[in-house]
């Protein structure tokens, strides 16, 4: 299954899930409320066949609510800021090959929708830039020089959901094309 068949079923999801849901006057994201997302995902979009993975996707995400009290009450809107980091190898032999480290950044926004209260279901979009930077290893010198300049700027789209268990804790996850295909964590609002 391609990525863009796996993001059109998440979305579908979502939708019938908040259609088929009884509906509350309460919303789990509104105007003024801040939430930061602490997060890791697997597996990356970055490197290829043959990488190997040494430091797991982290991520950390803000996000502020600018309007609230569309859609009947139950939906609204949030900007905010993502950083993400990863880093994988490549090994040419046993003991000489390339590191890489990817450190994204970019703005997020996202509309939101609480078919139920404490369950916020969002989708939107991220566009960032990509800092790649990368060094040789092991018995090849030869190879020290060579570097790979891949930094770019690049965009995301994602679809996700938090469930507060708590007043101002959530669980998270996210799905999308980004860093990572699946991202999951815990959230905190304040």
């Amino acid at each position: 299954m391609n990525r863009k068949s796996l993001l059109k079923i998440v979305c579908a999801c979502l939708l019938c899930a908040s259609c088929s849901v009884p509906v509350f006057a309460q919303t789990a994201f509104a105007k003024g409320d801040k939430v930061i997302n602490l997060g890791v995902g697997l597996p990356t979009y970055l490197g290829g066949r043959g990488y190997s993975i040494s430091m797991p996707l982290v991520s950390g995400s803000f996000e502020y609510g600018i309007v609230d009290n569309l859609i009947d009450g139950k939906a609204s809107i949030g900007i905010g800021g993502y950083l993400a980091y990863t880093a994988n190898k490549y090994e040419y032999g046993p003991d000489y090959g390339h590191k890489y480290s990817y450190f994204i950044i970019g703005t997020r926004g996202a509309f939101h929708y609480s078919p139920i209260p404490k369950l916020d279901t969002y989708g939107g979009a991220m566009f960032g830039y990509n800092v790649v930077g990368s060094s040789a290893y092991g018995a090849h010198s030869d190879w020290s020089s060579y570097k790979v300049n891949g930094s770019e700027i690049g965009y995301s789209i994602f679809v996700g959901a938090r469930y507060f268990f708590a007043d101002n804790m959530a669980v998270f996850g996210e799905m999308g094309y980004g860093i990572a295909p699946i991202e999951a964590g815990i959230s905190f609002s304040f």
